[in-house]
């Protein structure tokens, strides 16, 4: 199996990167019976180069790896290449610490067969360019750029599909099924991923803030918005 195939602009290009061959001839084979066009690095450095300097729809890639292991080069291309592409892990790991690590560090989600299709999707959905704001919470959806109080924000692709669904609705509550929705249609993983999505949220847009803006409604769901005392 090759490292690295020649591009085909008719289909969506997936760079995997897995350092067990057999496993990695497997997924290859799955993704290209299914009509993706796909790449294959065997190490973390070598997956990091095709990063950089090749156009992917997105990356699947395991946790560990020689060379560079995923946690280190989904925060590279996240935070120093600026990459904004669709990431999956593959990992056998599934304790909630592992799954919000895997988070923090940028990649979407862990990888279900089934989210793939609908990652892309999201990741290629075009929105009327507009400024949404809540308090002093602002989206801008044609640039991408998240800020509270001015302050820009460093969010994930699927958190920032998901701060716009509760800002689009705020101050109506979003229920579980309708957030769930939003990001991955009729196909949500197996996972808790959402509520690690958006304990990550959280943490961004409140950090250092006075007043909470995302809020969890007992029962109910989940909102953006600006609370009074009572409300809360």
């Amino acid at each position: 199996m090759a490292e690295c195939s020649a591009p085909d602009s008719t289909r969506n290009r997936v760079l995997l990167v897995e350092d067990h061959r057999d496993l990695a001839e497997m997924i290859v084979a799955y993704l290209e019976r299914r009509g993706y066009a796909a790449d294959y690095a065997a190490d973390g450095v070598t997956g990091l180069h095709l990063a950089v300097t090749e156009a992917y729809d997105a990356i699947v890639l395991d946790l560990s790896l020689p060379g560079l292991d995923g946690m280190e080069l989904c925060r590279r291309l996240r935070q120093d290449a600026r990459s904004a592409v669709p990431m999956l892990m593959l990992t056998a790991r599934d304790t909630v610490d592992d799954l919000v690590a895997g988070l923090r560090a940028g990649a979407d989600d862990y990888l279900v067969e089934a989210r793939l299709q609908a990652l892309l999707r999201r990741a290629r959905q075009q929105v009327t360019a507009a400024v949404l704001r809540v308090g002093d919470l602002t989206l801008d959806t044609g640039t991408l750029e998240a800020r509270r109080g001015g302050r820009m924000l460093n969010l994930t692709p699927t958190a920032l599909g998901l701060l716009e669904a509760l800002m689009r609705a705020s101050p109506r509550v979003l229920s579980r099924a309708e957030l769930e929705f939003a990001l991955w249609g009729d196909e949500p993983p197996d996972s808790d991923a959402l509520r690690s999505h958006l304990y990550l949220l959280r943490r961004a847009v409140d950090r250092d803030a006075t007043t909470a803006l995302v809020h969890t409604v007992k029962h109910r769901g989940y909102r953006v918005a600006v609370l009074d005392e009572a409300a809360r």
